[in-house]
């Protein structure tokens, strides 16, 4: 049976009503996708929360009373709670009190399939509960076992966060090496000299759909928050004939947990090493504006450059034609697609070919027969002009981008300078 959830949060007094209920709106999403069923809504304008109880007293008796009428047994509160407000919430109320970090770190362990997800969100859940513990003082202390230790003896609460300090030492090892994995499987597709194109985007903006659509992944795709949690890499051939590695990243959202970021640095290097970014706009979504905004924040944080991000618009097929045209009109040039109905992705194939083509140059070579496999290459990573296959070797002239020049380096033709052009030198 799905637990009955009461949402709180607070609106800044002159703010935008709108920003409010979308952010309220987005709460009521996530506490959904954890399984939990809303029956009750309440925003408080405050400058700031109240230190002790989150909101003020009055509406506090007003939400009890819902509470009662709707028989909830679960609130769940906007922003982030300290602990004191945590705990004074939960005593007004008579229920337990969830905050939106908490609340969002449940949802990724239930999303969490790879033994790097799950490591990576326990990383974060302790990391969040490790300042929120409390304890009983000295009354469930233990007496010291030696000579010159009979004081009050160690309580409860310092041996639950010793142990969870030692917990996050252990993951902290693991991840690392798993991190140094990662890095060898990203050093393994850089040999293949495949352009890596990571997309990204909020939460539900359909980057999963577009993932399957594009290279057949079958990986979830459903209208929920944080589907899917696990990177995914596939390979996609671009109407040009080169192939480049698709890797699916996990979606953003407003007020992104820092215990999250910090734990998901690996997963995330995913995005900081791509050659280009593919930046999935929810066109439909009546907050898009904001939703950009805080994918650039994330972007930024992690130290990407705007010009390695391409924005796309996804789903304009749910947009009424006046409202398509508002779009075009306000942001000229920007791609737009519907991943679910395939439109326009054609046209997105076609500007990611014209993207990772820059910097291409072209080249002769003369390839030995031993090295038979570089064609091959020469084929999926550049554009060949011409091959002659001759007695001596392979003769192969093609535009190729710098990673893919480097490794044919050692069978370039140099081309011998003309008379004319050493006299006049």
């Amino acid at each position: 049976m799905s637990e009955r959830a009461i949402l709180l949060g607070t609106a800044r007094p002159g703010g935008s009503p709108q920003e409010a209920a979308y952010s309220l709106a987005e709460l009521a999403q996530l506490a959904r996708t954890a399984g939990a069923q809303v029956v009750g809504t309440f925003v408080q304008t405050r400058a700031r929360p109240d230190s002790a109880f989150y909101l003020g007293r009055g509406k506090i008796e007003e939400i009890l009373a819902h509470r009662l009428a709707q028989g909830a047994d679960l609130a769940i509160c906007d922003d982030e709670l300290t602990p004191v407000q945590q705990r004074n919430l939960s005593a007004a109320l008579g229920i337990r009190v969830l905050d939106r970090t908490q609340l969002i770190l449940d949802i990724f362990a239930c999303r969490a399939r790879s033994r790097e997800g799950k490591l990576q969100v326990e990383l974060a859940q302790l990391n969040y509960l490790l300042p929120r513990l409390t304890g009983l003082g000295t009354v469930l202390s233990r007496l010291g076992g030696g000579i010159g230790t009979r004081g009050p003896g160690e309580t409860k609460l310092e041996t639950d966060r010793r142990r969870i300090r030692r917990r996050i030492a252990e993951l902290r090892r693991d991840i690392d090496e798993l991190r140094r994995h990662r890095r060898v499987q990203r050093q393994g597709r850089r040999r293949t000299s495949w352009p890596i194109v990571a997309l990204v985007g909020y939460t539900n903006a359909g980057k999963s759909t577009l993932l399957n659509l594009l290279t057949g992944a079958g990986v979830l795709a459903e209208d929920k928050l944080f589907a899917t949690l696990d990177p995914t890499v596939r390979r996609l051939r671009l109407p040009d004939g080169r192939h480049i590695l698709l890797v699916d990243t996990v979606g953003f959202i407003r007020k992104l947990p820092h215990e999250l970021v910090a734990s998901f640095r690996a997963t995330l290097e995913e995005v900081t090493e791509a050659d280009l970014l593919l930046h999935l706009v929810d066109a439909a979504h009546p907050a898009r504006r904001q939703q950009e905004e805080t994918v650039e924040a994330v972007l930024t944080e992690l130290g990407v450059e705007p010009a390695r991000v391409l924005r796309v618009y996804n789903k304009v097929d749910l947009l009424a034609p006046e409202e398509r045209a508002e779009l075009e009109r306000q942001d000229p040039g920007v791609l737009s697609i519907s991943a679910r109905t395939g439109w326009g992705v054609e046209r997105l194939l076609e500007s990611l070919s014209r993207r990772l083509n820059c910097g291409f140059r072209r080249l002769t070579l003369s390839i030995p027969y031993e090295q038979a496999g570089l064609v091959e290459v020469l084929h999926e990573q550049g554009h060949v002009l011409s091959e002659r296959w001759r007695e001596d070797a392979i003769y192969v002239t093609a535009e190729v981008d710098d990673r893919t020049a480097g490794a044919v380096a050692p069978f370039i033709v140099r081309r011998r300078k003309s008379p004319g052009q050493m006299a006049r030198r």
